[in-house]
């Protein structure tokens, strides 16, 4: 592949792309899909793969660049691995206060010690909407769910999310520490190592 200066990333949360722009640094110019079009594609994968490779493919077609797609979300143990691919509208689309009331209603009777959860993360980038070699990347970021929201930092299920090698919630994490152990994180420094950004 030749070397990657500019990319479109398929996501219209600013959250996402200020932490991937900060994660990939100076080399790559990312750009939001928002600046092409405000149209999502269905997320029909019954993965976060295939969910990553779809809107990639979507980006790159209306994008004409180079495209990244981040599909992440949490996978809870208790809740055989829900919220899952349906983290981001497991309220019905209501936004991150709903979603993390329905999460910790799930898990009322649920005990501390089987409360354990990872955050999951798939990159895949590809060159062109059809390219039939995208890159695939995943990293998992393995925590537990707290019975009360703590923190101010972060989005989505972060307040919820406790860090054991942190001693505290992934929303009170600084934002260079989270980029630093965040199953984004760890997906990108795989993705990195690919694109020899590394």
């Amino acid at each position: 592949m030749k070397a990657l200066t500019e990319l479109v990333l398929a996501s219209h949360n600013a959250g996402k792309l200020k932490e991937l722009q900060a994660m990939l640094g100076d080399a790559v110019r990312v750009r939001s899909v928002a600046e092409f079009s405000t149209v999502e594609p269905e997320e029909t994968g019954l993965s976060f793969v295939e969910n990553a490779i779809l809107k990639a493919r979507h980006a790159a077609r209306i994008s004409g660049l180079p495209a990244l797609a981040d599909d992440s979300g949490l996978a809870v143990d208790a809740l055989g691995g829900a919220p899952g691919i349906y983290s981001a509208r497991y309220a019905g689309g209501l936004g991150d206060a709903a979603n993390n009331a329905k999460l910790l209603e799930a898990l009322r009777d649920v005990p501390d010690a089987e409360r354990g959860a990872q955050f999951v993360c798939a990159l895949a980038l590809v060159r062109h909407a059809d390219d039939p070699l995208p890159i695939l990347c995943e990293g998992l970021w393995h925590g537990r769910i707290l019975f009360e929201a703590r923190g101010a930092g972060g989005f989505g299920y972060d307040p919820l999310f406790w860090v054991p090698e942190c001693d505290c919630a992934s929303a009170e994490l600084p934002a260079a520490e989270k980029n630093r152990l965040s199953h984004r994180a760890r997906a990108m420094v795989q993705l990195k190592q690919r694109l020899g950004l590394a």
